[in-house]
């Protein structure tokens, strides 16, 4: 049985040893903090990421925690004008055999490592923050900040933006600074005003634009806000900002952004700022690989960037039981996602031009065009990283 050595202990590292579990591998994860934890904050997961995790054995605990939002609704920044509403959780579903899912990032990850700890009881190391790694023809090891190491078959760099697996095997990722900053929070929905349906919202805007959307069947809102600005803060999810200045940002938006604002808790406002890497051709060594933000970090126009690290946990499990060669079966994994990945990389920066246009007129012609945009969304859904052909 080949062991494999995960770096990082996020949504990636635990979908991708879930799925290599269920090949028949031995997997051990490195985490550098001190207990498996996500922050505070929302994550959108559609069909093609739902095939996993049902596949996973988790649907039964997920719909407990999830929201399948029954809409996605385009609105003007200020008038609060729908120029489109799309429906979504039961045409989603049926079209492509899984639910589109809201989840707290936290509830999530918790219910991954529950599942994880049934099967491989011992497979989490904690404070344990790779360094540096040693490969060989026979294997590779793992040194440790704190000194220790490991050995395996091989290694799976999912230790994020910041990655140190990718920093030895491709060098540094020179991100460049997109321009924008992301404001997230979130807001217990009983400080707002009733919702009758659980929709998702868009709220497009000059130079910003606001995305919200329920968690824990409707219990909390959550809030993403993108704002262009010069005044660049740390790439931490867990930087916190003045509310003062969030409240600065919206100021003529309409009364609902408004509300939302003023219902947040003043000292848990987070801002942080966002950096394009550029897709890479190849991510991969004889026996060391690279999955999910650690290699192709996506912005957050798309809600792809978790759903893109699923399914690269996923194909990389196929690739390594169907091929017996480490290798080639790396080789095989980069080779079926790298067209993939690059596509929603690109798509997703594109889509930004769109949310912050600041002539409503092109907004609304745009949409429209909905057909057009809607075939390109089907064809990111419905990929199945289970099912798809790998070549």
């Amino acid at each position: 049985m080949k062991k494999v050595l995960i770096a990082g202990g996020g949504i990636g590292g635990i979908s991708a040893a879930l799925s290599l579990l269920k090949n028949g591998f031995e997997v051990e994860i490195y985490e550098q903090a001190a207990a498996l934890m996500e922050i505070g904050a929302g994550i959108q997961l559609s069909a093609n990421a739902m095939h996993v995790l049902i596949s996973q054995g988790l649907e039964e605990r997920l719909s407990t925690l999830w929201v399948k939002p029954s809409a996605y609704v385009f609105r003007l920044h200020d008038t609060g004008e729908i120029i489109s509403k799309i429906p979504l959780a039961e045409a989603h579903e049926r079209q492509h055999g899984a639910p589109y899912c809201q989840f707290h990032r936290a509830d999530l990850l918790d219910t991954m490592a529950a599942r994880l700890r049934e099967l491989a009881p011992d497979a989490v190391r904690l404070n344990s923050r790779v360094v540096a790694y040693e490969e060989t023809d026979s294997g590779v090891t793992i040194r440790l900040e704190n000194g220790d190491s490991a050995s395996g078959d091989l290694l799976i760099g999912a230790d994020g933006v910041k990655s140190a697996v990718r920093a030895q095997l491709l060098g540094a990722a020179r991100p460049t600074y997109t321009g924008d900053s992301a404001w997230r929070l979130v807001v217990p929905s009983k400080r707002l005003k009733p919702h009758g349906e659980h929709e998702m919202a868009v709220w497009m805007g000059p130079g910003k634009h606001v995305v919200s959307y329920f968690l824990r069947g409707g219990e909390l809102l959550n809030f993403v806000g993108l704002v262009e600005t010069n005044e660049i803060s740390e790439e931490s999810w867990i930087a916190r900002f003045p509310w003062e200045k969030l409240k600065q940002e919206f100021t003529g938006w309409n009364s609902e952004i408004q509300a939302i604002i003023e219902a947040a808790d003043r000292d848990e406002c987070y801002r942080w700022s966002l950096y394009f890497r550029p897709p890479v051709d190849n991510w991969s060594s004889a026996r060391v690989t690279l999955l999910g933000d650690s290699v192709h970090a996506t912005l957050p126009y798309l809600a792809q960037g978790a759903a893109m690290a699923i399914e690269d946990g996923a194909v990389l499990a196929r690739s390594l039981a169907m091929e017996p060669d480490i290798a080639r079966a790396l080789q095989l994994y980069q080779r079926n996602r790298i067209n993939r990945t690059a596509k929603i990389v690109n798509g997703s920066t594109a889509n930004r031009g769109l949310y912050h246009a600041a002539d409503p007129n092109h907004i609304r012609s745009y949409f429209q065009q909905r057909d057009e945009a809607a075939s390109r969304n089907n064809e990111i859904f419905a990929y199945n990283p289970l099912t798809v052909p790998l070549v």
